[in-house]
């Protein structure tokens, strides 16, 4: 017995709700799948609650953060009308799957996890939920029968798991038919986004700019962007320097041009440009930010929007657990 398969390409995504999102997420991973809700595929999105908690132990800041998540996708230009967007935690058909994936993978499979390896690199603590992480996050791709994974590099492991894990599964259980869809991996590189220290822009290093950032907050993160010691009339080198790769990222092509003809003439300090990237920052993200207060005032519209979105992805999900409880017999 095979599910149902989707009449089109089904994309299927996750952010995870651990913190602040920031321009490295939105520039990486968010715009793009703001994008793609416009292409000829049915676009999934959902708040992976259930996989935050691996490290986050704190029930009213997991239910802010999976709050703040929503409030950012659609401020940002998510429309519930082109897009499924739904909380993982309420499609509770991902744990039964999840389960039949976990008696058919090995052991061996999920400790060659790169991303569980780097954890417990960093110091986390190696707990069964960041090993079986993969098992979970194949469940949730595969529940709801999704072709397309949008990833970047540090994730298309994970789609290969996924894979993996529907092999086994359609082998062990229907002769090799596919029960479960094999997805493919869709590498969407977004743009890489440098923090304040230079580094990658992320929430572990500390160096990031919040998405809604505004204010002296925002300039104070700006102000604060690490440069190199170059003379006031010195010409500056825009190819090495974290506020014009920031810059580029949100200004208009013109201003970009006109920004690296006063680097590399001298016209222009490293004050002058921070103020130059806070202003070009604030107006980027000004209509969304404004969007985001209006939906801060309706929760209740918030909260529709989530359930809606779960009741689409639930009619998946029981199709697919149907599919799967008639293969092993339960």
């Amino acid at each position: 017995m095979s599910t149902s398969a989707p009449s089109q390409a089904r994309i299927l995504s996750g952010v995870q709700p651990s913190g602040t999102l920031h321009i490295g997420n939105y520039f990486g991973a968010i715009q793009q799948h703001i994008q793609l809700q416009d292409s000829q595929a049915e676009a999934f999105y959902f708040i992976a609650n259930y996989h935050a908690l691996t490290t986050l132990r704190d029930a009213d800041r997991l239910r802010e953060l999976t709050h703040n998540v929503a409030l950012d996708y659609l401020a940002l230009g998510l429309d519930p009308a082109k897009a499924v967007f739904f909380r993982q935690s309420d499609v509770p058909e991902v744990h039964e799957l999840a389960w039949f994936l976990a008696t058919i993978t090995p052991v061996s499979l999920l400790e060659k996890g790169v991303s569980y390896k780097d954890k417990v690199t960093r110091g986390i603590a190696a707990n069964a939920g960041l090993l079986t992480y993969p098992v979970l996050m194949a469940a949730d791709i595969l529940l709801q029968q999704a072709s397309l994974v949008p990833v970047g590099e540090d994730q298309v492991q994970h789609v290969e798991f996924a894979r993996d894990m529907a092999g086994f599964f359609n082998n062990a259980y229907a002769g090799g038919q596919e029960v479960l869809k094999l997805p493919k991996a869709h590498f969407a590189p977004g743009k890489k986004v440098p923090g304040l220290d230079g580094q990658k822009m992320s929430k572990s290093y500390g160096n990031t700019i919040g998405i809604f950032e505004e204010g002296s907050a925002l300039k104070k993160k700006v102000m604060s962007i690490k440069t190199t010691s170059v003379p006031l009339g010195q010409p500056l080198d825009p190819e090495n320097d974290t506020v014009f790769a920031i810059y580029k990222l949100v200004a208009s092509q013109a201003d970009v041009a006109a920004m690296e003809a006063d680097y590399r003439s001298g016209a222009i300090g490293f004050g002058h440009a921070k103020q130059r990237l806070h202003e070009a920052l604030d107006k980027h993200f000004a209509d969304s930010r404004d969007r985001r207060k209006e939906l801060e005032k309706n929760p209740a519209e918030v909260e529709a929007i989530l359930r809606m979105g779960a009741e689409r992805a639930r009619h998946t999900a029981r199709v697919t657990i149907d599919a799967c409880r008639h293969a092993v017999g339960v």
